[in-house]
């Protein structure tokens, strides 16, 4: 990393070298780590799931000061919003809703009614690719709730990851992911044993919660369980985006 550089630069060697030496170092400090680098250049993104309210918890306890956003699609349903003014009052934070261009019914107007309904893809870049892409662009650092558990699309995610957006900018960006190692069961207890608020929802059988037109109950608890059922789609996008830098030079 070049330190005489105002915004960190790191190499892929870099990246390799701290994902190893966080294999199995407790989430606070990794996110110990990102505060005394980035500061408030680092955010947290989170959509108020599990992992995501046990991150913000450790965060505040520890007295790390990162900026907390989340994708307000307008199609969150009514237990999320409402959960979103509970956390604010519980940590004694605020949380920015970062939303898309277009209302519902401008979306509606432009690509049709329901667009979740024919082409999730497309909704899910408007709705939240798109949003996040220019969040993105403001910071450095971007931390994130997942797990390796939750899907077979996120087993191989490391604790440190260096990605490129994909707005010709060339602005790379820092992903990290404390809870990776985490399972559903560790995650629940330390709900529970501190008495996070957590949302409704969850007790009434919905495993993983999006957007209202794109969740339903189940009976798993894989961690997606649940999302745009009856399409072959697991992720909205949001994580699969960016291009990961795989082969920076060192």
């Amino acid at each position: 990393m070049d330190k005489a550089c105002t915004r960190p630069i790191f190499t892929a060697d870099d990246i390799r070298s701290l994902d190893l030496s966080f294999g199995k170092s407790p989430v606070e400090e990794i996110l110990a780590w990102a505060w005394k680098l980035f500061g408030r250049r680092a955010a947290i993104g989170t959509s108020f799931q599990g992992a995501g309210l046990v991150m913000l918890h450790i965060s505040r306890v520890n007295q790390f000061d990162f900026p907390i956003f989340t994708l307000d699609t307008g199609l969150l349903f009514p237990e999320t919003l409402a959960l979103q003014r509970t956390l604010e009052e519980f940590f004694r934070i605020k949380v920015e809703s970062v939303k898309p261009d277009l209302t519902v019914k401008e979306q509606a107007r432009n690509y049709g009614a329901e667009l979740w309904n024919h082409d999730p893809d497309l909704c899910c870049t408007l709705r939240k690719v798109l949003p996040l892409r220019d969040k993105l662009a403001e910071i450095d650092c971007w931390i994130t709730g997942l797990r390796r558990q939750q899907s077979h699309t996120r087993a191989g995610i490391n604790i440190v990851e260096l990605y490129s957006l994909s707005d010709g900018s060339g602005h790379n960006i820092v992903k990290l992911n404390p809870m990776a190692n985490w399972n559903h069961e560790a995650v629940w207890a330390y709900l529970r044993q501190h008495k996070i608020p957590y949302n409704p929802l969850h007790d009434q059988g919905y495993c993983s919660i999006g957007c209202q037109p794109c969740t339903r109950m189940t009976d798993s608890e894989a961690g997606r369980s649940g999302r745009w059922m009856g399409f072959n789609k697991v992720e909205c996008g949001i994580h699969t985006f960016m291009q990961k830098k795989e082969h920076l030079q060192s």
